[in-house]
C-alpha cells in the first residue's frame, strides 16, 4: 500500500519534511531547507550534520542522520536531509503544551539523561550568546544578566513539539553552548500552561531555582518575553511574567 505524502512545513515556512525511505525500503523522513547561495552556511545550516557527528543517535534517543545532498540553482542553495523516521508523534501540535501528559518516570529519566551526555559534548557552537544576554535581560527581564557558573552544550530548542514518548529528541538544527539549565528552563517555559508538567520539569531538572540555573532561567524569559513582544506565544504570557518575577527575586539576594 501506497504511503500518504503528508507535507509538514517548519517554522515560518523555512523548511519542508516528508515522509520517504531509503534505497533499501527503510522508513525515512526528508528534509528540505533552502537560503541565499550566499547565506547557505553557519549554525542553523549545519546544525543537524554537527549533530550525526558529535552525537550520532544518543543511544536510540535521536534520529540519525542518513544522508545530506546539497545542490545550488538561480543563487538559492537547497540542502537534503535524509534521517531515520520515527513511528511515534510528537507530544504536542505546539510548543506550548496545552493538555495534560501522563509520562512514566523512565521518560523522565531518559530525558535527563540524554540531556547530560549533550550537555558534556565539546563544541565551538553557540546556541545563547552572552552579548545577547547582555542586552535582552535587562530589557525584557529588567535585571542586570546574571552571572554564567558553567557554559554547557545545550539542544537548544527543547519544547513539546520536538519531543515524543518513546523519547525521541527532534531538530537539532540550534545546539551548541548555553548557560548550565538552559534546555531545562526552556521545556519548563513552554510547561506553565500545565503546572503538573511544569512541577515535573523542575523535579527532573533540579538545577532550576539553583543559584547555577539563574542566568538561563533569565536567558529564556528574555528570549520568550521578546517573542512576546512581536505577538508570539501570547497564551503564555501571563504565567510567564508570573515566572520572571521569580530570577527577579533570585538576584536581588
Amino acid at each position: 500500500m501506497q504511503e500518504a505524502l503528508v507535507e509538514f512545513w517548519g517554522w515560518a515556512g523555512r523548511t519542508l519534511g516528508i515522509p520517504a525511505r531509503t534505497t533499501a525500503g527503510a522508513p525515512a523522513w526528508l528534509r528540505l531547507v533552502s537560503a541565499p547561495a550566499d547565506k547557505a552556511s553557519g549554525k542553523l545550516w549545519d546544525g543537524a550534520l554537527d549533530a550525526q557527528h558529535a552525537f550520532g543517535d544518543l543511544d536510540g534517543h535521536r534520529p540519525a542522520l542518513l544522508g545530506v545532498h546539497d545542490a545550488v540553482e538561480d543563487a538559492v542553495a537547497y540542502r537534503a536531509e535524509l534521517s531515520a523516521r520515527i513511528d511515534h508523534p510528537v507530544l504536542s501540535g505546539d510548543p506550548i503544551l496545552q493538555h495534560d501528559l501522563e509520562l512514566p518516570d523512565a521518560w523522565w529519566t531518559d530525558l535527563a539523561g540524554v540531556l547530560e551526555k549533550v550537555s558534556v559534548a565539546g563544541t565551538d557552537r553557540v546556541a545563547v550568546r552572552k552579548p545577547y544576554m547582555d542586552r535582552a535581560i535587562p530589557e525584557f527581564v529588567g535585571i542586570p544578566a546574571p552571572t554564567v557558573t558553567c557554559w554547557t552544550t545545550a539542544h537548544g530548542d527543547v519544547h513539546w513539539a520536538n519531543l515524543t514518548a518513546p523519547l525521541q529528541v527532534l531538530d537539532w538544527e540550534g545546539w551548541g553552548g548555553a548557560p548550565v539549565g538552559f534546555d531545562a528552563a526552556m521545556l519548563y517555559a513552554y510547561s506553565l500552561q500545565q503546572p503538573d508538567i511544569a512541577a515535573r520539569v523542575r523535579a527532573a531538572f533540579p538545577v532550576l531555582g539553583s543559584p547555577a540555573g539563574l542566568a538561563a532561567e533569565a536567558t529564556v524569559c528574555a528570549q520568550l518575553l521578546q517573542t512576546v513582544a512581536r505577538g508570539d506565544n501570547l497564551n503564555i504570557e501571563a504565567p510567564l511574567r508570573d515566572w520572571t518575577a521569580e530570577p527577579c527575586r533570585r538576584s536581588d539576594r
